[in-house]
């Protein structure tokens, strides 16, 4: 075997040199991009949100002239945001707001207006998320398709195309606490040196479309001014903040629905009939399974949260095992682990393809299959398969019947 070529010490430094010296080298016209120079945030290393349990301390809003908390917080960017960042700016305006909640939600597009018409007066404005994950109830998440985790921000951020930033406060409230936001929205203007000049509401009207956060205009009106607020301290309206103490009144409600009875009722091809007429005034969600479809099982925690999400609202949730008769025991003992205290049925026929022609003649048969039906009986949604969960909570809320306003 023939050994490897060498070359002279003396030609192997001279190499080294010009390659140390053409890395260091920037030509005059080069592409290279700067932190400064590129748009996007400066990312940090992954974040991973944590909620943790908080001990109940009491809550006091910030008062007028207070200077702002300092904070650093998480935005779904990827970016960490600190009140430092917006020290050019005149005007820094901090809205207290989250997803879940119908009244932030209605307030989305006119906070999204409000940077729009203020990012060149020299208004910045950031919104944070007070909440707590460990203590929101699903039933508080009628009104919505997401909760308020970390991730379930970044989806809504997305889906919105928030123009401004969305900072996460819910692992332990270090910053919330500091302001004292007591629903969602509340807002926060401070002027130049930071001092609290306004905290309230964007306006006086819930209602998307019939209002354009005029008491918040009038406050960024008047500090740019350099003028007095006129009402500095409004009352807000909304949804409490989910603070980590609530997380018993969670606990309790938790333990209540797992002592729910837990039922199952045997159906035929005349009862299915029934069923997919919808003679009642709600939304109708069917989803058909068997405890021996891996994909059925595995999916169906997903339906229950999706009951408990919208119970109080013009929606019912119903299912219908393909197992067969005599397994009826066996599909019982699946359904009460799952806590599925809603309108169960098990197909009375070992006959599945009956079972498929009753439910739908277009069905190709593969389990697990759902279907949405409107009052009267049309089908807005069908799915053989596996279902995208947040897809078929956007249906369910997108619904004229559901819908995410009050």
């Amino acid at each position: 075997m023939k050994p490897y070529p060498t070359f002279p010490s003396f030609f192997v430094s001279f190499l080294l040199l010009l390659l140390i010296a053409a890395c260091q080298s920037k030509p005059e016209n080069s592409a290279a991009v700067t932190e400064e120079e590129t748009e996007m945030p400066v990312q940090s290393a992954a974040f991973e949100a944590s909620p943790q349990p908080v001990e109940e301390v009491e809550v006091s809003t910030l008062e007028i002239g207070a200077k702002a908390p300092d904070f650093r917080l998480p935005g779904v960017d990827g970016k960490f945001y600190e009140l430092a960042d917006f020290d050019d700016t005149e005007v820094l305006a901090i809205v207290f707001t989250c997803n879940h909640c119908p009244t932030a939600q209605a307030y989305e597009q006119r906070i999204m207006d409000l940077v729009n018409d203020y990012q060149d007066k020299g208004v910045a404005l950031i919104a944070i998320s007070p909440n707590s994950p460990i203590s929101l109830l699903y039933d508080e998440l009628g009104y919505s398709d997401l909760g308020d985790t970390y991730e379930d921000m970044q989806v809504r951020a997305k889906d919105m195309d928030f123009n401004f930033p969305y900072l996460y406060d819910g692992d332990d409230h270090a910053v919330s606490l500091q302001y004292g936001p007591v629903a969602t929205p509340h807002v926060f203007v401070f002027d130049q040196e930071r001092a609290l000049q306004y905290v309230g509401r964007l306006d006086d009207s819930e209602k998307p479309g019939t209002a354009q956060a005029e008491d918040v205009r009038a406050a960024l009106d008047a500090v740019l001014a350099g003028e007095t607020v006129v009402n500095p301290k409004t009352k807000t309206f909304g949804c409490s903040v989910k603070w980590a103490w609530k997380d018993e009144w969670k606990d309790k409600v938790y333990a209540e629905w797992e002592e729910l009875p837990v039922n199952l009722e045997m159906i035929d091809e005349a009862g299915i009939a029934e069923l997919l007429k919808n003679d009642s005034e709600k939304l109708r969600l069917i989803n058909v399974w068997a405890t021996w479809c891996g994909p059925c099982v595995l999916e169906y925690p997903e339906f229950v949260v999706m009951h408990r999400m919208y119970d109080d609202r013009p929606f019912e949730f119903i299912s219908i095992s393909a197992d067969r008769p005599e397994q009826e025991e066996k599909v019982l003992q699946f359904l009460e682990k799952q806590n599925s205290s809603m309108k169960n049925y098990l197909f009375a026929k070992d006959d599945k393809y009956a079972l498929i022609e009753a439910i739908d003649p277009e069905w190709e048969g593969a389990l697990p299959y759902t279907i949405l039906v409107e009052p009267g009986g049309q089908r807005i949604y069908g799915q053989q398969g596996t279902i995208d969960p947040l897809a078929l909570r956007q249906t369910i809320v997108e619904h004229e019947l559901i819908g995410r306003y009050y």
